[in-house]
């Protein structure tokens, strides 16, 4: 019995084989399909004009519209025309050419001059807060060199302090005195 059911199974190729049939097929038709469907509605059309007895199609459609019907504010836009309402725009555009070059040339002295008073202002910060650093810098220094006398002070007077507490020692032991 499971002799049977094994013999009826496909093997897996074959399985594989008529996807990939399918697929050739359903994609050819895919593509083919629309083209098809146009050229023989076209024939079908064209066997049927042939027949005398159809009239002719009379189509009553309107005119396109044209941009003045839809928009005619936008027809009036033309070159010449634009800006001319302002009164600024107007002013810039009837000075001459080297006007406008010596205007720039005055903008970028501006722009130039304004960069030379930031760079002299970071300038000077600069110098006041490398004072301020030397200044304390200085304050250490002098702290440290006072701090280095009194160590060195200290040190003479410990050396002296033994020395005496030495003599004193010696003396007492001479005297007979046990420390």
């Amino acid at each position: 019995m499971t002799g049977a059911v094994v013999g009826s199974r496909r093997p897996p190729t074959s399985c594989l084989r008529l996807c990939l049939v399918s697929f050739a097929i359903i994609s050819a038709l895919c593509v083919s399909g629309p083209a098809l469907y146009w050229k023989f509605k076209k024939g079908y059309h064209t066997i049927r004009s042939s027949f005398p007895s159809c009239p002719p199609c009379v189509c009553d459609c309107p005119p396109p519209l044209s941009l003045l019907q839809v928009a005619p504010g936008l027809a009036n836009l033309s070159v010449t025309d634009c800006g001319s309402n302002d009164p600024d725009l107007k002013k810039e555009m009837e000075k001459q050419f080297v006007d406008l070059l010596s205007e720039e040339m005055k903008l970028v002295e501006v722009v130039a001059q304004e960069h030379s008073r930031h760079m002299n202002t970071t300038f000077a910060e600069a110098r006041r807060v490398a004072l301020q650093y030397q200044q304390e810098a200085e304050k250490c220094n002098a702290a440290t060199e006072t701090c280095e006398a009194a160590r060195e002070r200290a040190v003479a007077l410990l050396t002296k302090e033994k020395k005496i507490t030495s003599l004193w020692e010696r003396r007492a032991r001479k005297l007979g005195w046990e420390l």
